[in-house]
């Protein structure tokens, strides 16, 4: 398991997973636009410290039970979608900030904890625990193969994570009109409510 070979493809995998477009990768660039980039450091590390316990969790046993149950697979399914849309609404409905103060009063970044408990409801973190675990785990050592499975998705996810923040900060100065905001958030809380469309129908 623990062989240069494997731990090489877990990190391909982590980076994979953590670095293509996806449900928290949309919002974080869309933390960074609004926020900058010092104000969605919880969401920041939410992220990707949420997904790496929920791989931990997963390779101690909770995966079975995910995979076992199809109904708890379809309520997660479920769930996410409805938390998806209205992250897509929250997203789209936000109001173009005249100034700093007004921005800062209106809407608010994550804070840690919600980033985290987000991977929960998060079809994708879903797959990416749930196949790390059955390709990798033996089960033969749980508490260290979960750590040595979620340690990847730490070293990726903080550099994934810092990187789509910071292109959403880098556009911020370019979303300085009402119709370029407006467009802004309509495309990206549009490809969360696209996420979950698509997993009713999953479901």
């Amino acid at each position: 398991m623990a062989s240069w070979e494997v731990i090489a493809a877990l990190l391909v995998f982590a980076f994979t997973a953590t670095w293509t477009p996806g449900p928290n990768n949309v919002l974080l660039a869309s933390s960074g636009a609004l926020f900058g980039f010092w104000r969605s450091v919880p969401l920041i590390l939410g992220a990707p410290l949420g997904l790496a316990a929920m791989v931990f969790c997963v390779a101690l046993g909770l995966g079975e039970l995910f995979r076992t149950q199809p109904w708890i697979q379809n309520g997660v399914r479920i769930i996410g979608a409805l938390v998806f849309l209205w992250i897509c609404w929250k997203i789209v409905s936000i109001p173009f900030p005249k100034d700093s103060e007004n921005n800062s009063t209106t809407v608010k970044p994550w804070s840690f904890l919600k980033a985290a408990g987000f991977q929960w409801i998060n079809p994708k973190s879903w797959g990416t625990s749930l196949a790390i675990v059955s390709a990798y785990s033996t089960g033969e050592h749980l508490l260290l193969e979960g750590a040595l499975l979620a340690f990847p998705f730490i070293c990726a996810g903080l550099t994934s994570s810092p990187a789509w923040v910071l292109f959403g900060a880098l556009i911020r100065g370019f979303l300085n009109t009402p119709l370029r905001f407006r467009i802004y958030n309509i495309i990206m809380g549009g490809l969360m409510g696209l996420s979950g469309l698509f997993l009713f129908l999953d479901a």
